[in-house]
């Protein structure tokens, strides 16, 4: 097991480092530089904002700089938002977004799960394909649609809900069902379809023939070895949801971290899109990181093989 983590772990380092290193040298490739947008300013103004924020310097001294400050947890200061360091605005703003993103998980994961088991369990009558065709819809529907026709029936026209901003729980409900209902959609299709592979095991018919009880073959046998193949997928999801709630906060005026991410690609606020870039990138690794461990602890098999 400890061979098994120690290579797992070496794979996620190099992993983060490449993600910050394609970053940085990708991000500067773009043309323009961050205060040509600002405003109409002088040249003389420009080459001294350049100075000040290292700008100036050669790009490989600007990568050191950058991976020196990245592994003393050093984003920078934003170019855009005047005395701001980057870690700041992460710290003030991401928890908004994980709360919408652990919200809308924690209600995909059981929910997802319960209907692909009785889609399984009720294959070929009507409780399946109206399962199978909330999945399809699930999936396909795009969130911005999702989430104007919740804001529009729940707060428009029943007037039960807030349309917008975060205030207050109630604040959250919708846009946690919007996040949550294309997950909740591919869930209930991935557990459907792993659940009747499972059911044709020849494991699952020895335990019929050994006269088992329906609900002890289906809990002891088919769902915990349905379970098991989803779990490296798990760590993934996270990261979707909490990328997906990107487009949700800017639909519900939510104060997250995604309008920031936005902002500063379109304004080449360089620290900014580097910070919040390998902020993610180090929060995806860390979650599959996890999760392969999770797996290997649940199924030994992996260990030996990876």
């Amino acid at each position: 097991m400890g061979r098994y983590i120690l290579k797992r772990l070496a794979i996620s380092v190099v992993t983060v480092w490449l993600i910050a290193t394609c970053s940085f040298f990708l991000l500067h490739a773009l043309p323009g530089n961050p205060f040509a947008s600002t405003q109409v300013l002088p040249a003389d103004v420009i080459e001294q904002l350049m100075k000040y924020y290292g700008l100036d310097q050669p790009l490989w001294d600007q990568y050191l700089k950058f991976m020196e400050n990245l592994l003393h947890g050093d984003f920078g200061y934003s170019l855009k938002y005047a005395g701001q360091s980057v870690n700041g605005i992460i710290m003030s703003t991401f928890p908004v977004s994980a709360q919408l993103g652990l919200q809308a998980y924690f209600l995909s994961l059981p929910l997802g799960v319960l209907f692909g088991i009785i889609a399984a369990r009720r294959r070929g009558k009507a409780v399946d394909y109206a399962l199978v065709g909330f999945s399809v819809l699930g999936v396909s529907v795009p969130v911005f649609i999702v989430a104007s026709l919740f804001q529009y029936v729940f707060a428009v026209k029943l007037g039960w809900l807030p349309v917008a901003q975060w205030k207050s729980f109630s604040h959250t409900v919708l846009p946690t069902l919007t996040l949550a209902l294309g997950s909740i959609a591919g869930r209930t299709r991935t557990m459907r379809t792993l659940m009747l592979e499972v059911t044709a095991e020849d494991y699952v018919k020895t335990a019929k023939a050994k006269g088992l009880s329906s609900a002890k073959i289906v809990w002891s046998h088919q769902i915990r070895n349905a379970i098991i193949p989803m779990i490296p997928n798990l760590g993934m999801e996270i990261v979707g949801i909490l990328m997906g709630s990107f487009v949700v906060e800017q639909i519900f005026a939510i104060p997250g971290i995604g309008a920031h991410f936005v902002k500063s690609v379109t304004s080449l606020d360089y620290t900014m899109t580097l910070g919040l870039t390998v902020f993610f990138g180090i929060f995806v690794v860390g979650a599959n990181f996890i999760f392969d461990l999770v797996y290997g602890l649940v199924d030994p098999r992996i260990r030996v093989v990876k």
